[in-house]
């Protein structure tokens, strides 16, 4: 029976799942930062493997302690800590990692040089190949338009978030510093809702380009693809031309061999397309969040998107289907000459089985033949001693009949001896 504990509850004490706190920490994992206007963020996501991000949290555990404070503890993906007036937050995920600082911006000029005290210098240790690299500026509402010079007309998307409680302006372009510029009115947002509203779009800008990763992918795989179907096309139709035995099997390892290069492309490519179909509906789920509009006369910043995105998502679909449909035409294939072989191997076995028997048989008879004669050669020497034994017998002048008489009457019995004798012996063995 549980008993109370010992600060005199009266709940009883139960014995915890060791994933009970990790479980109820995810909910407060990544929190939204409260962040105030005007505020100058700047993000990176990096591509890094198991040994990268490892490396990386070692790297930022020691960063941190040189600045007196406390690193990241083992096992967490995710950590902030102050750092030139603003805050630098790091975040591990399954194949990226990202870093986010936020510092002061200049009140008077939009996009004017970013602030010297960023972490993003020479002593700052990149953990694997750059991919997203995002400066996202946080203001005031402003009068006219000369906010707009600052993006490219042809591309520029304009925004309403939160029903109009603010307003993004972006033209996925890169600037001198190869930084995506994302430029947000907050109208009435609180510094909470500021801090969600600048996470989400960091978190479209990232996933957007982490889920284009499968296009390319896709765009690699589609002349091996082609290939392939070329190579299948033109082994069934030799199925069709060919009944040899050898033939036969020399198509079915060529079969093999083709459907394992298949199997192992779409191996390589399953995890980049499934992770670029989770990034897709994640970007998705950001826009809904953020119940993004276009702005009045503008393009929304989900309909530029989805001008390439959507298309890029149903191209990796198609190769995925086009791959799935060869490995089944592949298997249906390989099912079908194999099954060609094993009746050309049952008809080679019925026949060389057919051959055995009949070389069974005429060894049947030759040994019932040698039998015979061994019958009727035991039965001479056992007769012909029988005829010495009766002679010699004679000469003792016991009162016997004739020795040949003797000779003659043993026969039969003696024949009918071995014959009978050689059957036992048969039947001992089990030969019948």
């Amino acid at each position: 029976m549980a008993q109370g504990s010992e600060n005199g509850s009266s709940f009883p004490s139960f014995r915890t799942s060791p994933l009970r706190e990790r479980v109820l920490g995810e909910v407060h994992a990544r929190p939204f930062r409260p962040i105030l206007s005007p505020r100058t963020i700047l993000h990176y996501a990096f591509l890094t493997n198991s040994e990268e991000a490892a490396k990386d949290q070692e790297w930022l555990a020691e960063f941190c302690i040189s600045r007196g404070t406390q690193g990241p503890a083992p096992g967490t993906r995710h950590h902030t800590l102050s750092f030139g007036g603003g805050t630098l937050s790091w975040e591990q995920h399954a194949e990226f990692t990202t870093y986010t600082w936020d510092g002061a911006a200049n009140p008077r000029e939009i996009f004017g040089k970013v602030p010297a005290a960023h972490p993003f210098g020479a002593a700052f240790r990149a953990p694997g190949d750059l991919l997203v690299a995002a400066r996202l500026e946080l203001r005031v509402p402003e009068l006219g338009e000369d906010w707009r010079s600052h993006f490219d007309a042809s591309s520029l998307t304009v925004s309403s978030l939160e029903d109009g409680a603010a307003m993004v302006a972006t033209d996925f372009r890169q600037d001198g510093d190869g930084l995506t510029r994302f430029l947000v009115f907050n109208h009435r947002l609180s510094d909470v809702q500021s801090g969600a509203v600048v996470q989400r779009l960091l978190e479209v800008e990232t996933y957007r380009t982490l889920a284009m990763l499968g296009l390319f992918e896709a765009t690699r795989l589609q002349p091996e693809i082609r290939r392939f179907e070329i190579q299948l096309a033109e082994l069934t139709g030799q199925m069709r031309d060919t009944s040899a035995l050898g033939a036969n099997q020399e198509l079915l390892d060529k079969l093999s061999a083709l459907a394992a290069a298949l199997e192992a492309g779409a191996t390589a490519s399953t995890f980049r397309f499934g992770a670029s179909r989770a990034y897709h509906q994640i970007v998705k789920a950001r826009f809904e969040t953020l119940r993004e509009e276009a702005a009045p006369g503008e393009l929304s910043i989900a309909s530029f998107l989805a001008r390439r995105l959507s298309p890029a998502m149903r191209t990796c679909q198609a190769i995925e289907d086009r791959q799935a449909m060869l490995s089944r035409k592949l298997a249906r294939a390989t099912t079908l000459l194999r099954t060609r072989v094993d009746v050309e191997l049952e008809q080679q076995n019925r026949s060389l089985l057919q051959s055995m028997n009949r070389r069974a048989r005429l060894q049947l008879r030759l040994q019932q033949t040698v039998e015979g004669l061994s019958v009727a050669a035991v039965s001479y020497y056992v007769v012909g001693l029988i005829s010495y034994l009766a002679k010699a017998t004679k000469e003792t002048g016991l009162p016997l009949p004739d020795a040949n008489i003797m000779t003659g009457i043993a026969v039969p019995f003696v024949v009918l001896l071995i014959w009978w004798t050689v059957r036992r012996i048969r039947h001992n063995h089990g030969e019948h």
